[in-house]
């Protein structure tokens, strides 16, 4: 892989679009990230590190392959990236170990893990999605996402992806997390390990995230096994109108976090 990084940073430092060699290349990577052997970012000594060698092979593949008719089934695409099932039988759906209801699609590079439930949904390229996972109805896991184990992603929530600019950070959504129906997380934002977000909560990297115990306010993170729900922020100026924000309202522990009730959590 360390030869394959080199290979792919001087392409694109030397702007070479074309040629067989490339092309190989990026397709090993892709094949790699398909099957979760590669992820665009992970943890490591206990901080997330996105690899932005493996975001410039997604955009060569854009400059390398042309739009082609992509069939399933009685629909119709025109596009220059695959779909991750299209020639899957049903032994390749038994050896992958997740389900994926009508209208759940997924591109090729996204990785799904076994015991992952989608439901009428789309996963982007190069998105990692964890082993026991349910991706509710209408939910959009953006563009190299990466979404832990044993998560529930509730109806319309959007995730956020990116591949532009390539020092942006794609959304990470940790282990055992609970995103509440219509939230949108974007721009980066870390939701840390067991935190659960309220339905209609909107964070992005400039939102402030309020804890109302302590009155701190952080941006760009949620805190591990966080209560979050939408709130407002007082105007700064008298009569000025007020902003819209994400509100700790408690903070509970691994043990509580697992034996209490979702709805439970969300009363205050």
């Amino acid at each position: 892989m360390q030869e394959l990084e080199a290979a792919i940073n001087k392409a694109w430092e030397e702007k070479v679009y074309t040629g067989d060699a490339l092309k190989a290349q990026v397709e090993t990577v892709l094949d790699a990230l398909n099957r979760g052997q590669l992820r665009v970012s992970e943890k490591i000594d206990g901080a997330w590190v996105t690899h932005q060698w493996i975001k410039k092979v997604i955009l060569l593949s854009f400059r390398l392959n042309g739009n082609v008719i992509i069939e399933n089934g009685p629909f119709q695409w025109f596009d220059r990236v695959p779909l991750k099932c299209t020639d899957w039988k049903n032994e390749d759906f038994v050896q992958n170990k997740f389900r994926s209801v009508p209208g759940a699609i997924i591109r090729h590079s996204a990785y799904v893990s076994p015991n992952v439930v989608l439901m009428p949904s789309f996963v982007n390229v190069g998105a990692y999605i964890g082993a026991g996972t349910m991706i509710d109805t209408w939910v959009t896991i953006g563009s190299c996402a990466q979404i832990g184990a044993n998560c529930h992603i509730s109806g319309g929530v959007g995730i956020g992806g990116v591949l532009e600019p390539l020092q942006a950070n794609p959304v990470i959504i940790e282990d055992n997390c609970f995103i509440g129906a219509r939230s949108e997380i974007a721009e980066g934002v870390i939701v840390e390990e067991g935190a659960v977000i309220s339905m209609g909560v909107f964070i992005g990297a400039s939102t402030k995230i309020v804890n109302r115990e302590t009155n701190e306010v952080i941006y760009g993170r949620v805190p591990a096994y966080s209560v979050v729900v939408p709130g407002t922020f007082p105007p700064s100026i008298k009569g000025g109108p007020s902003l819209s924000c994400a509100v700790i309202i408690k903070q509970v522990d691994e043990r509580t976090r697992s034996k209490t009730g979702i709805n439970e959590l969300l009363r205050y």
